[in-house]
């Protein structure tokens, strides 16, 4: 007999490419609330340190520049957002059926005021607000852009609460 000694990934954080980090950065801090735990800064092309280098691993030799920020969410999820000058300004066209990122999620048991707030700041409501389990059980979800093409989703309960068969159960 084996043991298998596999267990649960925590997440760590997601990569987001955006249009313009300030505006970025703005949009997540004060839509989301997220933290800004490091504003905008400008990495540039170089072996001589771990970062400099790192970044070549990850993007290659084609590019010379780049900003970068980090966010976190209220439980300590990591958002880095990135900033290419050359880079691809508008988002890939929504494709679910795609192999790839289909999409994040985040929580909020207030959803109507996220959603309307994630408009007036020029986000977009890609759905009605959809009950999970109509009459039964409170969970809503809706799907969203930011302001830059971005995907989301927004919960108004936990994942585990969402999916779970005892969760307020009658």
């Amino acid at each position: 007999m084996t043991t298998d000694n596999t267990y649960p990934k925590s997440f760590s954080h997601i990569g987001l490419t955006v249009p313009d980090i300030k505006k970025a950065v703005q949009f997540y801090s004060e839509v989301m609330g997220w933290y800004v735990i490091m504003e905008p800064s400008t990495v540039t092309k170089e072996k001589e340190t771990a970062i400099g280098q790192m970044c070549i691993d990850v993007f290659g030799e084609d590019w010379e520049t780049f900003e970068i920020a980090h966010l976190s969410t209220s439980d300590g999820t990591g958002v880095e957002l990135f900033s290419f000058p050359n880079g691809v300004k508008e988002a890939v066209p929504f494709n679910p059926f795609q192999t790839g990122l289909f999409h994040f999620c985040i929580q909020d048991p207030n959803i109507e005021a996220l959603v309307e707030k994630i408009v007036a700041n020029g986000g977009k409501q890609r759905m009605p607000i959809r009950s999970y389990y109509p009459n039964d059980k409170p969970y809503q979800m809706c799907y969203v852009e930011d302001p830059f093409g971005i995907v989301f989703e927004v919960y108004t309960h936990s994942y585990e609460l969402t999916y779970s068969s005892g969760a307020y159960a009658k």
